[in-house]
């Protein structure tokens, strides 16, 4: 048995706590995508959005002049009125009109749908790790190092989705959006597939018994005959 086996566990398991933190950062927060509109004018205010899996945020910036590369609207942390409302095909009611018109809700509710698929085998696979602690429950590594990988990959797809909804968007004629980049939830959900799709292949290898270095190592260990 490898004795170093509870300490290689528990560091793989503290780096995936990390890569849950940052899922779930993605999945609760409104930037993963930065739009603004082209501006002509300035000393006048324009309207810039910043969006997630479930809410679209607008703010009014009053805009001076801008150097000769920048023609967007922003960025996004001036001052300015803010807005913020959930998607319409998430709560009926409201009001979202912006992202209704420019962008396919299919996008929307898929990339939405596929992260939650994503938080819930993390939750899964937490819980089987946090079980293995306990004497004689070693078996549950392999299991959790899959839904650890079964997650990094929803959220990978969930960035993909995302990208292709924005892509959509600013390609749209019906869009005033013409400059678009990618925010820190968009980051914390790339990173969280790479910590969570790493780790949870190391957590598969450390909980795999280990191969015999000698030929006579497995004679050693079987039964004896009667």
């Amino acid at each position: 048995m490898d004795e170093n086996k509870p300490l290689k566990v528990r560091l793989t398991f503290s780096v995936i706590l990390v890569g849950v933190s940052l899922l779930f950062a993605a999945v609760v927060t409104d930037h993963w995508a930065v739009l603004s509109p082209k501006v002509e004018e300035y000393n006048a205010t324009c309207e810039a959005a910043h969006f997630g899996l479930w809410r679209l945020c607008t703010k009014r910036i009053f805009m001076q002049e801008q150097g000769p590369k920048e023609k967007g609207c922003g960025p996004i942390t001036l001052p300015g009125e803010h807005n913020c409302s959930y998607f319409k095909h998430f709560t009926p009611g409201q009001s979202s009109e912006i992202f209704e018109v420019t962008t396919q809700k299919e996008y929307s509710i898929s990339a939405a749908a596929i992260a939650i698929f994503s938080v819930g085998f993390a939750i899964i696979g937490t819980i089987c790790v946090l079980l293995s602690f306990r004497k004689k429950r070693d078996y549950l590594l392999k299991p959790a190092s899959m839904f650890y990988t079964f997650a990094g990959l929803c959220i990978i797809i969930s960035v993909e989705v995302m990208r292709q909804s924005v892509k959509r968007m600013i390609d749209s004629k019906e869009t005033v959006w013409m400059e678009y980049s990618y925010s820190w939830s968009f980051a914390c959900a790339c990173s969280s597939f790479v910590l969570l799709f790493i780790c949870g292949i190391a957590l598969l290898l450390i909980a795999l018994p280990r191969f015999p270095q000698n030929p006579w190592e497995t004679c050693m260990d079987a039964e004896p005959e009667h």
